[in-house]
């Protein structure tokens, strides 16, 4: 069997079949639990903390942050995970200031407590703002795991990816509208024991027929890895941005994500939601050490084995996809589909909590607060449904024209999924921290910081000028708070 003809075998596709007719068992048995729109959102607020947390972790580690990360490691080095040291100080950031404001509040929409302070106006941005990144960022992972992984992986012609993109929207979208947050959490967490478990498997196999962990460490520095750098507006990846990038990822995305919080009023209280939280922070660093390894181990792999590679392909250039390369051709047969179908599974994850969190807030920020007359609790069920079938359409048909994006997956990333990732906290802190907040002010600071995360993502293809994509998220940060603050002072100024 040639490179380019290594494809999976009978019981792979027979273990991907049965995950997926389990996932969609796992939506109808759910569909019979849930009883009102509170079980079918927020789980009844009730949910035990771990299972959320790996919940929280699996959602917002896709398929795409778990095949980008290897790559990351074989194509520019160890600079990246600098990220990692940022966690801790993410977690109390997020466990005593954010986890108890939000508890508090008996709300079932993120994006409730922004009209409260702020008033109506702001409360629509945001939710327009996640709205538009979720939908972004579902559209990106069923491109990646259709046009960039199956496809390619099984030799298909390139017009099969629509139908691998329309099969995954399916199948997601039905297990997700039957099963609401309850079945979603629960395949959650098998999915994320598949991926580590995959991992693992992969490393070890890889040391085995290398025959020592030392052969999975390069014997000098490789030519194509960038260099310690503490601090340097103008290099791809420095300690301090990737500190500041990941710090900020997390932070907005704890204190403004509708998915993120949706999760924080699942659990029955704020110590629950705080060891929630830490259970998905500890699952992001472990998972980042094991990728970082696996990169290391792929690298050692393909040096020693370049004939595995597709012709015409180099480790470098081909870095994304050598990881589920090797799981078609390094793994046993079965295990190799199983950890296929976590792949997909990761997908689906992420996927299925998009569509669910996108779901509820249409209804909530946009039907329910809108509508004049009270939408009863049936009523709100079944357009929860429909809602989470058109965002399936749509997101399969954005996944058309994602890929003209430049990048590699991790750039991708940050391009897109991760582009309106600061103005939407915007709103948010000024709303928690900022007495002095007026509502016009916050309303034009959040557009604003909108617009900078913009003209940053695409200054190459705009203005001819290269900023780095981790400057993304601090940048527009910085200014929508500023613009905000000050216009809210000269406004209040302005009145008195």
């Amino acid at each position: 069997m040639t490179p380019d003809k290594i494809t999976l075998g009978g019981l792979d596709w027979i273990v991907i079949i049965a995950y997926g007719i389990g996932m969609l068992l796992v939506g109808f048995y759910f569909s019979r639990v849930n009883k009102n729109s509170d079980d079918y959102m927020l789980g009844g607020r009730n949910m035990k903390s771990w299972r959320v947390g790996l919940s929280l972790f699996a959602t917002m580690f896709s398929a795409v942050s778990y095949l980008s990360m290897p790559g990351e490691m074989i194509k520019h080095g160890p600079m990246i995970w600098s990220m990692v040291a940022s966690l801790p100080f993410i977690y109390v950031i997020v466990a005593y200031f954010f986890i108890p404001f939000i508890m508090k509040l008996k709300i079932t929409s993120a994006y409730e407590l922004l009209e409260t302070r702020l008033g109506l106006r702001n409360r629509l941005l945001a939710s327009s703002y996640f709205l538009i990144m979720r939908v972004v960022w579902m559209a990106v992972i069923i491109y990646m795991v259709a046009e960039k992984v199956i496809v390619p992986l099984m030799g298909w012609p390139e017009q099969t990816a629509l139908m691998v993109s329309i099969v995954m929207g399916v199948v997601t979208v039905t297990y997700t509208s039957f099963g609401g947050l309850r079945g979603v959490v629960l395949t959650d967490v098998v999915q994320t024991f598949i991926l580590f478990g995959g991992t693992i498997l992969a490393i070890l196999l890889i040391i085995k027929q290398l025959g020592s962990v030392s052969a999975i460490i390069p014997a000098q520095w490789p030519q194509q890895w960038a260099g310690w750098v503490f601090f340097d507006t103008k290099v791809r990846v420095s300690f301090l941005t990737a500190f500041i990038a990941t710090f900020g990822w997390y932070v907005c995305t704890a204190g403004s994500d509708q998915m993120a919080i949706q999760r924080y009023l699942a659990t029955k209280d704020v110590r629950a939601a705080r060891r929630m939280y830490l259970s998905s922070l500890i699952s992001n660093l472990l998972v980042y050490f094991l990728l970082a390894v696996l990169g290391l181990a792929l690298f050692a792999y393909f040096k020693m084995h370049p004939e595995l590679l597709p012709t015409g392909s180099s480790i470098i250039d081909g870095a994304d996809l050598l990881f589920p390369r090797f799981i078609v051709i390094g793994l046993p047969a079965g295990i190799s589909g199983l950890v296929i179908a976590g792949l997909l599974a990761a997908s689906m994850s992420s996927l299925s909590s998009g569509i669910n969190s996108s779901a509820l807030s249409i209804i909530n920020d946009f039907i329910v607060r809108l509508r004049k007359s009270p939408v009863a609790e049936a009523d709100q069920l079944r357009l929860a449904k429909i809602i989470s079938v058109c965002i399936g359409v749509v997101i399969v048909l954005l996944s058309l024209v994602i890929g003209n994006i430049k990048g590699n997956l991790l750039e991708l990333t940050y391009k897109t999924i991760n582009l309106l990732v600061a103005p939407l906290f915007v709103p948010f802190f000024m709303a928690m921290f900022v007495r002095k907040a007026t509502p016009a002010g916050t309303f034009i600071g959040t557009i604003v910081s909108g617009i900078v995360a913009a003209l940053i993502s695409f200054s190459q293809e705009l203005f001819g000028v290269t900023i780095s994509f981790l400057w993304i998220i601090p940048g527009s940060f910085l200014v929508g708070i500023v613009i905000s603050i000050g216009l809210s002072v000269l406004l209040k100024s302005q009145k008195r």
